[in-house]
């Protein structure tokens, strides 16, 4: 352990592309005047390029490289919300580290999501390199064969569906008993823009 001892995120979002982990996680982080961190963007910053020109140059394999060294390093360092890559959970070091923190009272949230509904959120587009041909079934292969893994390590299940960010965000923090500071959740991004 490394100075951050002690240091964990108050709550870990794992699921599928799609199921609006970066949204709900930005917004339950707002609501618990915390920060927000995301795997995906950490392997970006420090690649220093998207998340699809990594699968392009270097493959998979190196991509899941980075992106567990991204996941270790937040859960020992980052102390707010923390929001998963969608693969993030096929790696069995991540699985480890996610049972270890789950294991020591951290909550691991699997946010669900039916297919139509994800597939509307993402537009199935090309910044996906796994769901390159025909999106929708990739997206439900890759679905299948990660949900048992979601599931197990997940302390809690929500559902997204077409549910705004918001409801999902105060599910998740009434289920957990987390004291929202912020007495209407709203998306930051969104205020941002006005």
């Amino acid at each position: 352990m490394s100075a951050a001892t002690g240091t964990r995120p108050v709550v870990v979002l794992i699921g599928p592309p799609g199921s609006g982990k970066s949204k709900v996680g930005r917004i339950l982080a707002a609501g618990l005047g915390l920060t927000v961190r995301d795997t995906d963007a950490d392997v970006e910053a420090g690649a220093g390029k998207p998340v699809s020109e990594i699968f392009v140059d270097d493959g998979e394999p190196r991509f899941r490289e980075l992106e567990r060294e991204a996941v270790l390093a937040a859960l020992e360092e980052h102390d707010g919300v923390l929001s998963l890559g969608g693969g993030a959970v096929t790696d069995a070091v991540t699985q480890e580290a996610l049972t270890a923190y789950a294991a020591a009272g951290g909550h691991v949230v699997f946010i669900d999501v039916p297919l139509a509904i994800a597939a509307q959120r993402v537009g199935m587009n090309q910044a996906r390199p796994l769901l390159l041909g025909n999106p929708r079934a990739q997206w439900q292969k890759l679905m299948n064969e990660r949900r048992p893994t979601y599931e197990r390590l997940a302390t809690l299940t929500v559902m997204s569906s077409e549910r705004p960010g918001e409801h999902v965000a105060r599910e998740i923090a009434d289920a957990l008993g987390l004291e929202l500071t912020a007495g209407e959740l709203t998306d930051p991004k969104h205020e941002h823009q006005h």
